[in-house]
């Protein structure tokens, strides 16, 4: 019988995993953010283009990165029941479906201008959005490729690292891009092109990077020795566990980007608005996906060792944790609205105050989904602790799609609401995913600990 540790000691363990993965959540967060923000001194259209394009691949890159996802809890279990060669093979089939999937998407990113006009945007956004697409999109293999690497690094519990690095690659990209969206440095102004090349370096110097730190410091597990042979098996036990953690990812992050999509129709105003505010809303939610990181591999330690009493104690840790900074959050974006839309334009700009004002409402309405938007995404990351994918797909597909879209086209266009309507049709599918993901493992949780 495995022995039970206090909550303190499961509140030391969380932190002590969680807060290097929130930190390299935040800094790799940042990288967008940065782009963001200097694409916002640059000019509205190409911020509001960069805010659709960047979605996009976004989108595409946590579809992609389930495969990625499913490494760690695969990876802790195998670790916690000491099967060393089980953490080799799964790490390498991740890679192996992670690129398979990069192949498979490129050619939208390549054609991504004529995606965005029959979507309705305006010319402006359509192709400047497409001409980042066609140069990020090349980053998204050595982007899928770090997402693996990270995801064993973290069921490994070499966290720092993972930290370290996208720290140094948020201050490359700085460089970059002041160089290149600018022309400064004496490199010539190439204004968005500049930001996606930038992304692209940054990417890449971050996949060669952490290879060499697993190469280097952990010998034993070989992972690119001999890395074209391919393992039937074990790629078949990563795709299970990954096209459900995949297909949940894509659920909720193109419910943000069709909110983009909506805001486009009502104006480029609105689009640079929502842009601002989904940073905004973004880098908190950095928070809550650490946590949920390190709550999965938490539970896949006590999944792998047969512990469902440590499992319930550390979930209800990691949920607490979380519910401190959502309703922390839920004060500052009440109280500091306008200094967190105006941090991102340049003073001067004559659509300043347009942006401010629309921003302002948005962030008012995020306030309202922070509580749910931090139990989904904890629920996530205790049910894939336990290899529950498939049913969290499916709620999170109807949470999301049946009837959160919905919602936000009814209260933003139906009922006239506009920008604030589309949030709040957010905020409903998001309440709904929260409710039942939360429901979902204390229900599986109790079932379990019944069983063992």
């Amino acid at each position: 019988m495995v022995p039970r540790i206090s909550y303190l000691q499961h509140m030391r363990a969380v932190l002590a995993l969680g807060l290097p993965l929130i930190g390299s959540h935040i800094a790799q967060f940042s990288i967008v953010l940065t782009d963001t923000v200097m694409l916002g001194w640059y000019d509205v259209e190409s911020l509001a283009a960069q805010v659709l394009g960047a979605e996009i691949f976004f989108v595409l890159l946590i579809f992609g990165s389930g495969f990625a996802w499913a490494v760690m809890p695969m990876v802790a279990a195998a670790q916690a029941s000491g099967e060393e060669t089980q953490v080799r093979r799964v790490t390498r089939m991740g890679a192996w479906a992670s690129m398979g999937f990069a192949v498979l998407v490129m050619p939208l990113m390549l054609w991504s201008e004529p995606i965005l006009r029959m979507l309705g945007q305006a010319d402006v956004v359509a192709e400047l959005g497409g001409a980042y697409l066609r140069i990020a999109g090349w980053g998204i293999f050595p982007a899928l490729l770090v997402m693996v690497l990270k995801s064993y690094l973290a069921a490994l519990e070499r966290t720092q690292v993972v930290l370290w690095v996208t720290v140094a690659a948020v201050g490359l990209n700085i460089v970059i891009n002041y160089a290149l969206i600018f022309g400064n440095l004496g490199m010539p102004e190439l204004g968005i092109r500049g930001a996606a090349i930038a992304s692209v370096i940054v990417n890449t110097a971050s996949f060669v990077l952490l290879a060499f730190y697993a190469a280097w410091q952990l010998p034993e597990h070989a992972l690119f020795k001999r890395v074209w042979r391919f393992d039937g098996e074990a790629f078949l036990s990563v795709f299970r566990l990954g096209w459900p953690i995949g297909i949940t990812s894509l659920a909720e992050s193109a419910l943000f980007l069709a909110s983009s999509v909506m805001m486009g129709w009502l104006s480029p105003l609105h689009l640079a608005a929502h842009g601002i505010a989904v940073q905004a809303v973004s880098l908190v939610f950095m928070l809550h996906m650490g946590l949920s990181n390190a709550a999965t591999v938490r539970a896949g330690q006590a999944y792998g060792r047969r512990d469902p009493v440590g499992l319930r104690d550390g979930g209800k840790v990691v949920i607490g944790v979380s519910f401190v900074l959502a309703l922390s959050t839920v004060v500052l974006f009440l109280a500091l609205p306008e200094a967190i839309i105006g941090a991102f334009m340049d003073p001067e700009e004559p659509q300043r105050d347009a942006v401010l004002a629309l921003g302002v409402g948005l962030l008012a309405a995020a306030a309202l989904f922070q509580l749910v938007d931090a139990a989904q995404v904890l629920a996530l990351g205790l049910l894939r602790g336990i290899q529950d994918t498939k049913v969290p797909m499916l709620i999170a597909a109807v949470s999301y799609w049946v009837i959160g879209v919905p919602a936000s086209y009814l209260l933003g266009f139906t009922f006239g609401l506009e920008g604030i309507g589309i949030w709040l049709g957010l905020a409903i599918g998001l309440s709904c995913a929260g409710l039942l993901l939360m429901l979902r493992f204390w229900g599986r949780a109790r079932a379990w600990g019944a069983c063992a």
